[in-house]
């Protein structure tokens, strides 16, 4: 018989690929109608930003399609974020579910650039973020985002001074770059590096958020310390090159997100190979290859993903128009996309595990 019942049967052995558990027994098959010979139901995802997302739809169809009668099946697709949960000596920011810090060794590996097209690829794909820049020294995010000349408010509530963040391409920002001229310096001890990051962190309308992207400074410093001690961080990113000298440095940021209790979910290899734009077909090893792969493969963290050099990846950082917005069809665009999507299924596990 051809009823509600009998459509969670056969849906029960279809599991979610990165919680590996039944879609029914997560409760993300819901609303299921049948009229005639179609069968339409509701699957709940843990991310709008899904990899796996028509895998899943299609390993569903086929299950429903399997009952006699059957001959449509329509699936719409939504989705629930988790929201990661604080230990005791930990404040959450309040309506934000998920924090992720995007960080590395040392500078110049492209961690700002792999930070702002994440946060733009997860707000493309329907999801409410954030971008934090935490960067005080050198804040370079807001000229990534189009916000070089952006002017934020300052409001005063009864919790004091709360500030507005500036909006583009579908992501809020705060940086230390909208409070500053641009040719300022930052001359600061640690506990006033310290006092901006928290104060970027509380006093700002963030507002709902599903992620909150953290473009962390190069290193194991301050910056680091506050916020893994602070905030409940979903889990960090650790950007390197294929370089000797930026994946030693890479080794240590990890082992310190390691230290202090924080999830890595894996590692981003930029500028693996250059690729000339009149000549699309070939690649050049520029900095060496297979760098992120062994190192990976060392330390027990997942390969996120490799994003090539491309010259209109320099162009859009310099432009203010992300690569993912851009360029969406070139490689380091789709890379960077990718590896976004990998990031929220794996910030969707930490939170439901």
């Amino acid at each position: 018989m051809l009823d509600r019942q009998s459509v969670l049967d056969v849906l029960r052995p279809v599991q979610d690929p990165e919680l590996q558990k039944s879609l029914v027994d997560l409760n993300m098959i819901r609303h299921v109608e049948i009229e005639g010979n179609t069968v339409s139901f509701t699957l709940v995802l843990t991310t709008p930003a899904c990899p796996l997302r028509e895998f899943i739809v299609e390993d569903c169809q086929k299950a429903v399609k399997q009952l006699p009668g059957v001959e449509t099946v329509n699936v719409t697709v939504t989705a629930e974020i988790p929201q990661q949960k604080a230990l005791p000596n930990q404040q959450a920011i309040p309506g934000t579910k998920n924090i992720i810090a995007v960080s590395s060794g040392k500078g110049g590996v492209g961690k700002s650039t792999v930070a702002v097209n994440i946060a733009v690829a997860l707000a493309q794909s329907g999801a409410k973020v954030g971008l934090l820049d935490a960067d005080i020294y050198g804040p370079n995010a807001p000229t990534m985002l189009g916000l070089a000349n952006a002017q934020v408010n300052v409001k005063q509530d009864s919790q004091g001074e709360i500030l507005e963040p500036a909006f583009n391409y579908g992501v809020k920002m705060v940086s230390m770059g909208f409070l500053i001229d641009p040719d300022q310096p930052v001359i600061w001890r640690g506990p006033m590096l310290n006092g901006i990051i928290r104060q970027f962190l509380y006093q700002v309308n963030w507002g709902n958020l599903d992620y909150l992207v953290v473009d962390m400074p190069p290193g194991t410093g301050d910056a680091q310390l506050t916020l893994a001690q602070g905030v409940p961080i979903a889990g960090a990113v650790i950007v390197t090159t294929p370089q000797t000298v930026s994946l030693l440095d890479a080794r240590r940021g990890l082992k310190m997100f390691e230290q202090l209790g924080v999830k890595v979910l894996g590692i981003v290899e930029n500028m693996s190979y250059f690729i000339p734009p009149d000549l699309p077909d070939r690649s050049y090893d520029l900095f060496g290859s297979g760098g992120g792969e062994k190192a990976a493969k060392e330390l027990n963290v997942p390969l996120l993903g490799c994003v090539p050099l491309e010259i209109a990846l320099r162009e859009g950082g310099d432009q203010g128009i992300p690569i993912v917005m851009s360029a969406p069809e070139s490689a380091s665009a789709k890379a960077l996309t990718a590896i976004a999507k990998q990031v929220a299924a794996k910030v969707s596990v930490a939170a439901l595990s």
